[in-house]
């Protein structure tokens, strides 16, 4: 919504919490700083025989918990900071749920929607040529993101299996099933944040089938959510995509949703509904908001109008400091993007501890596992902000901050 840096509101987040743990200075330098950004230029002969060039971007931000761990995505307005700020947050996320990764991101600058298939191959595949120095099973570890999927991350292990010689699934996660995919791995951004707002409504005392809820973005995550909190008795007032929101008081069938847009591309026009623009739906009154889109949805310009009880943001920093302070005040409960949206790389994590064993666990085990690490994380962050007396995501930063402070300090980093 706003031209707003990204990275800008890694480094404020971070004061924010250095307020609490009070970090020694070198280390507080370090966190700052991603490791190592690589820049690379991948020429693509496009199907009409021009060559065009793409350039794309991989941050390995922290590496002191293991391997770094971020996804790739492909979209026009791909930047330098977009991906620092994205590699910060995957750095804390990993902490945050407790797994032996450390956070990274990448991202190419370019169009899907005007490429085809074949483009888009060529292009995934130049670009694990161009990195494939630097990502491995112990190194770093992509996975999908915006605009990219299972096909996509199963052209670019291929890649690499090839230039390295050997079969390699454990280089990339949210793969296909065929390849070394986990099950379970489709919808677990959404069941992750399922769980954590499940333990949310626990400790708030709220009955989920009194709740009304609403869905920006209708993608993999915010079109799962959807369906598990209709499932579980939640009332589906209005959903959006790029393209436009929907609205109906009585709620929404979140399925016939799906199937309206598979059918027409958009969930706009969905019989029984009430056309609405993205602004208008993040400010209509709802027991839970869970923005699923883009990052910087909410902002200082209309944190003020939000009405839900509760944020629980799929998104990848979609509500900014400054809305952030704005909604504290307004007692607003919220759900911080890294532990909201967790279930995605806790999964990619199982998926990576699968390819290594070469073996392979049935979907209740991986939702099993799952559930325990959301609940975990959800009242690890709970306790810290009682103990701290500070907001929820200022007790995530605080519990994923200090678990990687500690690997750093036991490796002898920044001493």
């Amino acid at each position: 919504m706003d031209n707003i840096d990204p990275f800008e509101n890694v480094l404020k987040q971070l004061d924010k919490v250095n307020k609490v743990l009070k970090l020694d200075e070198g280390l507080y330098e370090a966190l700052k700083k991603p490791k190592r950004f690589l820049e690379v230029n991948v020429p693509v002969i496009m199907d009409n025989g021009n060559v065009k060039v793409f350039t794309g971007y991989r941050c390995q931000y922290n590496d002191a918990r293991g391997p770094t761990k971020g996804g790739i995505r492909y979209h026009w307005n791909v930047s330098p900071s977009e991906v620092r700020a994205l590699a910060a947050w995957m750095t804390w996320k990993c902490a945050v749920v407790d797994i032996p990764f450390g956070g990274a991101k990448g991202g190419i600058m370019c169009n899907p929607k005007e490429m085809s298939d074949r483009e888009i191959e060529r292009l995934s595949r130049g670009f694990i040529g161009a990195i494939y120095k630097f990502i491995g099973p112990e190194l770093d570890i992509p996975a999908p993101d915006v605009y990219t999927n299972p096909k996509i991350m199963g052209w670019m292990m291929d890649e690499f299996s090839k230039i390295r010689q050997h079969y390699s699934p454990g280089v990339i996660t949210g793969k296909p099933l065929s390849i070394g995919g986990s099950l379970g791995r489709g919808d677990a951004t959404a069941k992750g944040a399922w769980f954590a707002i499940r333990e949310y409504i626990k400790y708030l005392n709220w009955d989920i089938k009194k709740t009304t809820s609403v869905v920006q973005g209708y993608g993999n995550a915010g079109s799962y959510i959807a369906q598990f909190l209709y499932d579980q008795g939640s009332k589906i007032i209005a959903v959006s995509d790029s393209q436009g929101g929907i609205y109906n008081e009585a709620g929404l069938d979140p399925y016939k949703v799906c199937a309206h847009k598979e059918k027409t591309g958009s969930v706009s026009n969905f019989p029984e509904s009430k056309n609405i623009s993205n602004e208008e739906l993040l400010t209509l009154k709802c027991d839970i908001l869970c923005p699923s889109a883009l990052e910087n949805q909410i902002t200082a310009k209309n944190a003020d109008k939000i009405k839900a009880k509760m944020v629980a943001e799929l998104a990848n920093g979609p509500v900014t400091p400054e809305a952030d302070e704005i909604l504290i005040k307004k007692g607003v409960y919220s759900l911080p993007d890294f532990l909201c949206n967790a279930g995605g790389v806790t999964v990619s994590y199982f998926e990576w501890v699968q390819n290594l064993m070469n073996y392979y666990w049935p979907s209740e085990e991986v939702y099993e596992k799952l559930d325990k690490k959301m609940t975990k994380a959800f009242w690890d962050v709970i306790n810290a902000k009682e103990k701290y007396k500070i907001d929820m995501r200022t007790a995530s930063y605080v519990v994923a901050i200090g678990r990687v402070v500690d690997a750093m300090k036991a490796r002898g980093f920044g001493y």
